[in-house]
């Protein structure tokens, strides 16, 4: 195949439509816009939501509640799937971003202490439950609460 060979699948390319060019062009004049009104005016722009002057879906249904912007969102980990990790016995936000746990570049982890913990285990988490600061202590091992992700 050389690069003179290369043309568009027919159907895939259309003519442009060249607007004002007489009345034989079938564009001509008004150019397809029709007389006058708000489709026929200029640096008229396709605005999100408008239903031709009916009001707007996003204006006819009620509003409730609202949404803290300042919300702090963790991500959970059960200490049973700690445990389920044999060789491991250290972990801490970058283990658990490779491990496939923690997604997201400014995520938090809270532990919370679903499971059983049978070795001690250093943990290092932004939050932890007490029932899981409890099973981790009591096995031997720590809770270290860090700062910001």
């Amino acid at each position: 195949m050389k690069l003179h060979d290369l043309h568009p699948f027919p159907g895939s390319t259309k003519k442009k439509k060249r607007l004002g060019r007489g009345p034989g062009s079938g564009f001509g004049k008004t150019s397809g816009k029709g007389h006058k009104g708000l489709l026929a005016r200029a640096g008229r722009a396709n605005m999100a939501g408008f239903e031709g002057g009916q009001m707007p879906l996003a204006r006819r249904l009620p509003k409730r509640g609202f949404t803290n912007i300042f919300r702090i969102e963790y991500t959970i980990v059960n200490i049973q799937t700690l445990e389920a990790l044999e060789n491991a016995t250290e972990f801490n936000p970058a283990i658990f971003r490779e491990l496939g746990l923690l997604k997201g570049r400014n995520s938090r982890v809270k532990i919370l202490g679903e499971g059983e913990v049978s070795r001690p285990l250093v943990i290092e988490a932004h939050k932890f439950s007490e029932s899981a600061k409890k099973k981790i202590e009591s096995a031997g091992g720590q809770a270290k609460v860090i700062g910001r992700a």
